[in-house]
Formats: structure tokens, C-alpha cells, sequence
């Protein structure tokens, strides 16, 4: 919050600030980072990326995934076309430290670590990088609501909230600004601003599927990634999605970037 210089917007604030919001920025946060997860999922997914001159390529990726004490892993298997088929990656999110992210490259013929300097770096060429494909500690951040309505691209009376990292080398980004559904508490519209304080990407969320299992669980199904700077664009797109069912420990592990194989 803005530190006010007058007495009397200085009493004002004491006496309007704190019933102004319901809920706080860090709030809001927690919410999003704490709701609810399936177990298990497994889903077929469709990259598009498409350049500044509306040229598509299109890719075919199988995705598992499991939740457990809300630490999620996610392992990817690219299909097609030739130019990334059988290109592995897998992250493992961990508390209190930085993500594992492994990726196994076919014409290497070998899993590397992903280190954490390279966060910045395309994801296999997308518009995602790889910070953008892990999760970031809330703590790791400050938090502002500013503003506790607002409607943004397909969903309406979002709460809308800027981060702002707590050590600036943490991140690629300066800040962000997270529009976040009430209802099912997702950023659906993400700013993403570089180190200049420009806006650099826009994460968009177009579509959320309802998915039943144990429980009944809001799944992003559609979202774009946008570098607006250089005109660049991702989506990704999830169809066949199972949640729920089981799935064996060996797809989270190196040995299956590795093998391709149980």
C-alpha cells in the first residue's frame, strides 16, 4: 500500500483500508496455490505455437501427473512431429527450494538436469520457459490485491493481484499481475513483466473443464501463452483428460525420461 503523507488520508486509511477488501493479496494466493488437486491425471495435449507471421506448427504431447501432500509432479512425452518425438521432460515440485526439472533429449540420447539458471530458457521452444512450467513458493513473493473485482477475457468478478518477487534475482520476471477466479481460485489471466518493468508474455487461460473422480476437480483445458514482444504464441490444449486413476511411480523418475519405458 501506498504510504500516505497527509494526517488526515493517513486517518482515512486507517479507517477505510481495512474493511476496503474482504481478503488480501497473499490471501488470495495461498487460496490458489492450496485448492484442490486430483491425485492423478493423464491427458493428451495439443501445442500450437504460431510466429508473428501466422506460421502453425502443431505438436502432439502425452502428459501424466500426480498430487501428493499438494506437491505436484508432471512428466510430458512428446509424440510428433519427428523434430521433438520422444523428447521427455519431468518436474517435480518440491517445498522450500527450487523445483526439479529433468528433460531427455533424443538426439543426445541422454536426461540432463535442468538447472536453475536456465529458468529463463524456452521451454523446447515454446513461449513457456522452464521457470514458467514449475511452481514458485508463495512466500517468495509479496503480494497486493488491487483490486477485488474486475472482469478479464472469458471470466467474469476476478480478483485481481500483483506479485512482486522478494529477492528480484529469483526471477525472470520483475512482477506479476494474476486475474484469479472466485470460484475456483485460477489465475486466468496472467501479466508477465520483464526486468525493464515491460510487459513481456500474457498467460491466458480461454477454458476450464469440470473433470470428476474422487471429487470433482476445475481443470484449465485451454491456454495460451503470448510473448507480446515478440509476437510469438503458445496453446496448449488438453483432451482425453482421466483424474483419479492411479498411475505407477515409475513415469516420475529419470529412468522413464531415460527408457520411455516402465
Amino acid at each position: 500500500m501506498k504510504m500516505i503523507k497527509t494526517l488526515t488520508a493517513a486517518c482515512a486509511t486507517l479507517v477505510l483500508g481495512v474493511s476496503a477488501f474482504a481478503i488480501d493479496g497473499t490471501e488470495v494466493m495461498q487460496k490458489v496455490y492450496d485448492r484442490q488437486k486430483p491425485d492423478f491425471t493423464k491427458a493428451a495435449v495439443t501445442l500450437t505455437l504460431v510466429d508473428k507471421k501466422g506460421a502453425k506448427e502443431v505438436r502432439q504431447v502425452g502428459e501424466y501427473g500426480r498430487c501428493k501432500d499438494n506437491l505436484t509432479d508432471v512428466v510430458m512425452i512428446f509424440l510428433a512431429p519427428s523434430t521433438v518425438k520422444d523428447t521427455r521432460f519431468l518436474v517435480k515440485e518440491n517445498r522450500d527450494r527450487d523445483d526439479d526439472k529433468w528433460i531427455y533429449l533424443p538426439s543426445l540420447r541422454s536426461t540432463r538436469r535442468v538447472a536453475a539458471s536456465e529458468g529463463d530458457k524456452p521451454f523446447v521452444g515454446t513461449d513457456f520457459s522452464y521457470d514458467d512450467m514449475s511452481s514458485r513458493e508463495v512466500e517468495e513473493d509479496t503480494h497486493e490485491l488491487l483490486k477485488e473485482s474486475e472482469d478479464k477475457g472469458n471470466f467474469k468478478d476476478l480478483y485481481v493481484v500483483k506479485s512482486t518477487p522478494k529477492d528480484p534475482k529469483s526471477s525472470q520476471y520483475s512482477y506479476r499481475i494474476s486475474w484469479v477466479t472466485k470460484d475456483s481460485l485460477i489465475p486466468t489471466y496472467i501479466e508477465l513483466y520483464d526486468k525493464k518493468g515491460k510487459l513481456l508474455k500474457v498467460n491466458e487461460i480461454k477454458a476450464i473443464t469440470q473433470k470428476t473422480g474422487n471429487k470433482t476437480y476445475n481443470i484449465p483445458t485451454e491456454n495460451v501463452m503470448t510473448n507480446v514482444q515478440t509476437k510469438h504464441s503458445t496453446t496448449l490444449k488438453m483432451v482425453n483428460i482421466e483424474v483419479d486413476k492411479p498411475l505407477q511411480d515409475g513415469y516420475f523418475s529419470t529412468n522413464f525420461l531415460n527408457t520411455g519405458k516402465l
